[in-house]
């Protein structure tokens, strides 16, 4: 398979993700509202859902050997374990979460379905990004 179609297929993968999160109400504000309000079981059955797949897809990735789109064989990196790191790592995505009502993934949909101002989020995402990058040398790893 030439490199071209295989990223016409992750896109139309994208798309069809896109349609399923938006039928699903995945991207839905008010269904995200929900979850924090704990009045909802909705959005942690979807997440939970996800995590128990990932985990499965994972094993499954690792037990086949497989290889990713660059011919690399799969493989899970250890990282450093730091409580306080993913604390606040965790607290400033969750914060910017329960802020724009949606999860850095669902932005893209978002757009897709006119919802031009979560543009915003994204730049604000891309520049925090970019910020993290330039102080990287100056945090605690």
């Amino acid at each position: 398979m030439n490199k071209a179609l295989k990223y016409i297929t992750f896109l139309g993968l994208g798309i069809l993700f896109g349609i399923t999160l938006t039928k699903g109400e995945v991207i839905s504000w008010y269904r995200i509202q929900e979850m924090f309000r704990f009045q909802s079981f909705h959005m942690y059955g979807v997440i939970g859902t996800a995590v128990t797949l990932g985990v499965i897809s994972t094993r499954i990735l690792l037990w086949a050997s497989a290889k990713d789109i660059l011919g690399d064989t799969f493989k899970i990196k250890t990282i450093d374990k730091g409580f306080w790191r993913y604390l606040l790592g965790g607290s400033i995505f969750g914060l910017g979460w329960a802020f724009t009502g949606a999860c850095p993934g669902p932005l893209y949909i978002l757009v897709g379905n006119g919802e031009f101002v979560m543009g915003v989020a994204i730049l604000s995402a891309i520049l925090g990004t970019y910020a993290y990058g330039a102080l990287r040398h100056r945090l605690p790893h």
